[in-house]
């Protein structure tokens, strides 16, 4: 482990932010080019949506785990490793000859990410003071929200006028270039303490974030009603149930949930998960809004929701450096606030919305999401001790798979049922113009439920405070 005083942060930190940016713009490229790889693969719908659904499976899988694997590897050992398996999965990817090859690519590029998401937060956790942290932060949201942002504009003028595989001969060069300055710059920050690893605490948590994330995936394309969906989402729940309630027993667990007994962790935890839902889950209902509703191409669809992007990117280190000057409070409440007021005129969204108001809207969201995101999460693990931090790390990161998941479910279930209530009140359900003003209907009534969501997160927002570690309280004394 090396002096944390006089190492350079800078050359660690462009490794992490290369590495972040082609991870986080893998989770959105593959949004508009699902439909011309059903025509590519001959595959159906269902079938195809497994590229994005067995993504997110793998990541809300592994990412529990990491908390262990940073215990026992070095931080170059698990950089490196991730960023290799993550460029292993984009070249099998670009040159799959089947969809079974596509999809195990997919895979192996689920792993990397998996690895990468809380590893980089907790390199950024240990090599920065506390009161730095907040811009550091708030350079890797730039980066976390300015690429995915990016993603579907990219896709589409890809698939428009090139072949689907340039969407992953797109992501090589910068793969490899993470890699080689990773190799360079990389050093070894963490302390490894190898401690025993419990293989039946492994083995709950895949279970149980594994079946309740797939299961609640399902929900929103199958319904409720279906017993693959009731059985996953209760065998997960059961398992995550067994899985907590180890992790209380063992001296070394793999996810150690004591992170909780701080209560700015613990609130910060559940205003994100109660955020994320509302904001993963609008980011999804605005596509097909647009795309359904108002008839528009994905391309066009996607440059509508760049702006807003591009924005929440550039406010993200703004807000890290206020946060740094101010605290948190100063930017999550206004944050939530902005969040609130935007969720709201999204309510107002029907056939008649214009393309200005959409992007007016868009934008003001994202602006209050980046006043919310990294603020809070650093408040959040600033109050624990430096052994919490990959803990607490990998609770975060995989809340935020799980709130995804549930949210995305429980928003298509309204859309559908909003759906499903207006044609049957009507004389020719048939009629596309009836189907539109359904879609409407339906995703109008999620909006709502997203909006009194966000009113709980915005309560929850007014009891944060500026939480200090207890190394930090020691050292001020």
């Amino acid at each position: 482990m090396v002096d944390l005083n006089n190492i350079k942060r800078g050359p660690i930190m462009l490794a992490l932010i290369v590495g972040m940016f082609v991870a986080a713009l893998n989770e959105t490229l593959m949004g508009n080019a699902l439909p011309e790889l059903m025509r590519s693969f001959d595959v159906s719908a269902t079938t195809v949506q497994w590229l994005s659904a067995a993504y997110l499976l793998i990541v809300g899988v592994l990412v529990p785990v990491t908390a262990v694997l940073q215990q026992w590897f070095t931080t170059r050992q698990m950089f490196l490793s991730a960023m290799t398996l993550f460029f292993i999965g984009t070249v099998v990817s670009a040159v799959s000859p089947g969809f079974g090859v596509l999809l195990g690519g997919r895979i192996i590029q689920a792993i990397g990410t998996g690895m990468m998401l809380p590893l980089t937060m907790n390199v950024i956790m240990t090599i920065y003071p506390p009161e730095k942290r907040g811009g550091a932060m708030g350079m890797l949201g730039l980066v976390v929200m300015f690429a995915p942002a990016i993603g579907p504009t990219v896709s589409g003028l890809i698939v428009d006028s090139l072949s689907w595989r340039w969407l992953f001969y797109l992501v090589l060069p910068f793969a490899l270039l993470s890699i080689i300055v990773g190799l360079a710059v990389m050093k070894n920050v963490s302390e490894v303490t190898r401690p025993r690893v419990d293989i039946l605490s492994i083995v709950l948590s895949t279970i149980g974030f594994g079946g309740i994330v797939y299961g609640f995936s399902k929900a929103g394309e199958l319904g409720w009603s279906m017993p693959e969906v009731i059985w996953t989402i209760t065998a997960g729940g059961i398992a995550l149930a067994l899985f907590v309630w180890r992790q209380l027993l063992l001296k070394e667990p793999i996810m150690d949930l004591r992170a909780f007994r701080y209560p700015m962790f613990a609130l910060v935890a559940v205003l994100l998960f109660v955020l994320l839902m509302t904001f993963f889950s609008s980011a999804i209902m605005l596509p097909m809004f647009m795309q359904g509703v108002l008839l528009m191409t994905a391309f066009k669809s996607g440059l509508i929701l760049l702006p807003g992007g591009v924005v929440n990117g550039l406010m993200a280190p703004i807000s890290g450096k206020l946060f740094d000057k101010f605290g948190p409070r100063v930017l999550v409440i206004p944050g939530l606030i902005i969040a609130v007021a935007s969720l709201w005129l999204f309510t107002r969204f029907d056939e008649t919305t214009s393309t200005g108001f959409l992007v007016t809207v868009h934008i003001a969201l994202m602006v209050g999401v980046a006043l919310v995101m990294m603020p809070a999460q650093t408040a959040g693990l600033n109050q624990l001790p430096r052994h919490l931090h990959p803990h607490g790390t990998a609770i975060l990161n995989t809340l935020q798979q799980v709130s995804g998941a549930i949210g995305t479910a429980l928003y298509f279930s309204i859309m559908s049922g909003g759906q499903k209530q207006h044609l049957s009140g009507v004389s020719d359900p048939q009629s596309p113009a009836e189907i539109i003003k359904g879609l409407a209907s339906g995703i109008n009534n999620a909006f709502w439920i997203g909006f009194f969501i966000a009113l709980v997160a915005l309560v929850l927002g007014f009891f944060l405070r500026k939480g200090k570690s207890p190394e930090h309280e020691q050292a001020a004394e």
